[in-house]
């Protein structure tokens, strides 16, 4: 069995995929602003993802702005079938790389248009709707103008499936009344476990929850705990901190990302590690350690 196997699978949209995919954050300049340095090594990248059986790839439009996109075009178009892309919109950048709303109807139909544009793509598989009511984590405030304006561009048939991103419980609820959603991607990782009980939820009604800063985001993960529970199983940190996400609901789906090849097959490593009982619990055990 490969290691993209041992992750098992989960509906996400209307596609069934490997339970970790790739985020393509990281593909672009520092702070996810700007080109590349090497724009060949992170075409590389994706092809090596692709080669190794991720059918899950989350990006952005405003990653870059536009580069991930145009990179993932560039490395993969015609796509897998098979393949689902993953985009968000409900945010832009300033020319100093600043976070914000793009909240409009004429915002977020320009940004479908210039994710379906970017990508090459006819229809997108799943657009998240990233709430931009605060920058720094999910904060209350309606999404109902919003989603209703993605459920029209469903209806035009350029968008396939509605997700959400950076929300709270309340407007996941909120959200499901308007449309049907395909998943929620929030911050989640081992310290970070905000939304233990929504993830619950989610599991239980079928519904994808993607966390990102699966592995800590622009501030690694670090941790004596963590670190001594790698070293016993022979792993490094990072993977251990995938293993525990795959275990810890059969609705998650990881994305983590990275713009090297070997720490790639480092991440779906991770899928073929077993965590015993007394390593799950020193991990559980770190839920808001800073």
């Amino acid at each position: 069995m490969t290691d993209i196997a041992r992750s098992g699978t989960f509906r996400l949209g209307g596609r069934t995929v490997h339970r970790i995919g790739y985020g393509a954050m990281q593909l672009a300049g520092p702070g996810v602003f700007g080109p590349p340095k090497d724009p060949s090594a992170a075409r590389a990248v994706l092809q090596a993802a692709i080669a190794a059986g991720i059918d899950h790839i989350d990006t952005s439009d405003f990653y870059g702005p536009h580069v991930t996109n145009q990179l993932i075009r560039a490395a993969l178009h015609p796509y897998p079938a098979g393949l689902a892309i993953v985009t968000k919109i409900g945010a832009r950048r300033d020319d100093q790389g600043g976070w914000l709303p793009a909240f409009g109807r004429e915002e977020l139909t320009a940004a479908v248009h210039d994710n379906l544009r970017n990508l090459g793509l006819e229809t997108l598989d799943v657009v998240n709707l990233r709430a931009m009511f605060s920058v720094h984590g999910p904060a209350e405030g309606s999404l109902e103008q919003p989603l209703a304006v993605l459920a029209g561009l469903r209806e035009q048939g350029l968008v396939r499936h509605i997700g959400l991103s950076n929300v709270t419980a309340e407007q996941v609820r909120q959200a499901r009344r308007i449309v049907p959603i395909a998943c929620v991607q929030n911050h989640y990782n081992l310290v970070h476990r905000d939304d233990d009980a929504l993830i619950d939820t989610l599991a239980a009604d079928g519904i994808a929850y993607v966390p990102f800063f699966p592995l800590g985001g622009f501030s690694p993960l670090e941790s004596g705990t963590l670190s001594d529970v790698a070293a016993r199983l022979g792993a490094t940190p990072m993977q251990v901190a995938i293993a525990w996400l795959l275990r810890r609901a059969p609705n998650i789906l990881v994305i983590p990302g990275t713009s090297s090849v070997a720490h790639l097959h480092e991440n779906l490593a991770a899928a073929a590690l077993d965590l015993p009982a007394d390593a799950v619990a020193e991990l559980d055990g770190m839920a808001g350690a800073r």
